[in-house]
């Protein structure tokens, strides 16, 4: 076998090393912790192209680890949807560490930034092997390496506030991460494996076990909380608001993972016939799921403060996926998985170009971004496109996840879930174009005071980038729905 044929486990093993080498090259040089960083991550986009190739081509790959067959050895499996996962995760995250050279040497304290680049790369190979795994006990594990090396990043600029916020994010997750264990066990106690290929054919013969129903209610509140789906978000809004730009954009997508999760317990191991059967839990997960859009949307209103209106922002999108899997239906799924997508895009730019601002300026207050589109033109350009693609306007990458979803929620007769996301892009608008307005049409509070983008390119290029994504692949969306929808006809059983 050549290097290529092991891209299952290089993708996610690529991180690690670098994480394992990055402290011991700090003690030496502290300056190669950023090539190293950027080189582990580039790799490790580079496998997950490869890996998207070759599942588009040959169909789903399976690795066993140190060759031991399953349910005794540990299984990597890459479906369509673990692809386009790792895709996402890895595309943001080069693109995050990219920007971190200059934002993180001037934002951390003295002989931080050899730890800064360990927990990066840690948080990175954590979340491309939960979503690469197909053993239900290495998903809880992976999903704790990459926690725990989140909460230590929120706190790792010692901002005012900022230990208060890390140590919620871990009392909270830490209850997450506690109910996965639980709901795990109790699977591993009725079927005797934890092997989700397994534990999908097992599984039908218990559906009318409490052993079962008490397991899927664990894992959907703790991936809940993983997801910072609406109510148990509460973690969330301190921990985007206190951590570092770079951080945040990589945080999106651990609540992206926790999303990924709640689909792989839900249609790879429950199956779409039980989720949506006596019990409807795919059901009740829709009317959740409009309550984080009405409720993120309406509290990013009143914030003052811009990287707290994008975290309650993010609630809100994080129920535009949540609805697209409840509603469990074709077009309803593409919607929400497609969304997974254009949210890391857009979130990812508009959390690095509030960092941009802040590195530029020291300004966190939305009343003072007025006229900064004739300071920062780029750096205002790129927020307004990702802003206008979370709005969901033609013809960005948000609106065509939007319209799936209107499409879904029509197609499964919820009439009620077109207006509720109407009612939030209505919502998303009002936050998003008033700070657009004092963008370009505020006036001019920094007269003197700010220099026409003197950003460095390794901050530019990644918000140019990400901008550019959300406006290209809503014209180019074939692109990215070539692994959706093999994805969502893999999970319905079409």
């Amino acid at each position: 076998m050549t290097v290529i044929d092991h891209s299952i486990i290089l993708v996610v093993m690529t991180p690690f090393v670098g994480a394992y080498l990055i402290p011991l090259l700090g003690l030496w040089r502290e300056r190669l912790c950023y090539p190293v960083a950027v080189a582990a991550a580039l790799l490790s986009l580079f496998f997950s192209f490869r890996l998207a190739g070759s599942v588009l081509t040959s169909g789903t790959i399976r690795y066993h680890v140190g060759g031991w067959e399953p349910p005794w050895g540990i299984e990597l499996v890459v479906d369509p949807l673990s692809a386009f996962m790792c895709l996402i995760i890895s595309l943001v995250s080069l693109l995050a560490v990219i920007y971190s050279k200059n934002y993180i040497e001037r934002e951390l304290p003295g002989g931080k930034i050899t730890s800064y680049y360990t927990l990066i790369l840690l948080l990175i190979g954590g979340m491309l092997g939960a979503v690469v795994t197909g053993d239900l006990f290495n998903l809880f594990v992976l999903t704790e390496i990459f926690s725990i090396a989140a909460y230590a990043l929120v706190p790792i600029a010692e901002k005012r506030g900022s230990l208060i916020a890390s140590y919620r994010y871990l009392i909270l997750a830490s209850i997450g991460t506690s109910l996965i264990l639980l709901g795990t066990g109790y699977l591993y106690i009725i079927t005797g494996t934890l092997n989700m290929a397994d534990l999908a054919d097992i599984l039908p013969a218990f559906y009318d076990s409490w052993v079962v129903f008490g397991a899927l209610a664990f894992l959907l509140v703790g991936f809940g909380i993983k997801t910072a789906l609406f109510p148990l978000h509460t973690w969330l809004p301190d921990a985007y608001s206190i951590a570092p730009a770079p951080v945040v954009a990589l945080s999106t997508l651990v609540t992206k993972v926790g999303a990924y999760s709640i689909i792989r317990v839900l249609f790879t191991i429950f199956g779409i016939e039980f989720v949506t059967g006596p019990i409807p839990v795919a059901s009740a997960l829709t009317w959740v799921a409009a309550a984080a859009m009405l409720m993120g949307s309406l509290c990013a209103i009143f914030q003052t403060d811009i990287k707290r209106m994008l975290a309650y922002s993010s609630v809100a999108h994080i129920g535009y996926v949540v609805l697209g899997i409840g509603l469990a239906v074709e077009m309803g799924m593409t919607g929400g998985i497609l969304h997974i997508f254009n949210h890391a895009l857009a979130k990812g730019c508009l959390f690095l170009c509030a960092g941009a601002v802040i590195y530029q300026t020291g300004i966190r207050s939305i009343d003072d971004f007025r006229g900064l589109g004739s300071k920062m033109p780029l750096t205002a350009t790129a927020f307004t496109l990702s802003a206008v693609s979370m709005v969901g306007i033609p013809p960005t990458a948000g609106f065509v996840s939007k319209f799936y979803l209107y499409l879904g929620a029509m197609e499964a007769g919820e009439w009620i879930f077109v207006i509720v996301i109407l009612l939030s892009s209505i919502m998303a608008a009002v936050y998003s174009l008033r700070v657009i307005n004092l963008i370009y049409f505020g006036g001019d509070k920094h007269e003197g005071k700010v220099q026409m983008d003197e950003l460095p390119l390794s901050m530019l290029i990644p918000i140019m980038t990400l901008a550019l994504g959300s406006t290209l692949f809503g014209i180019f969306v074939n692109i990215p729905l070539s692994l959706v929808e093999p994805a969502v006809k893999l999970l319905s059983g079409m």
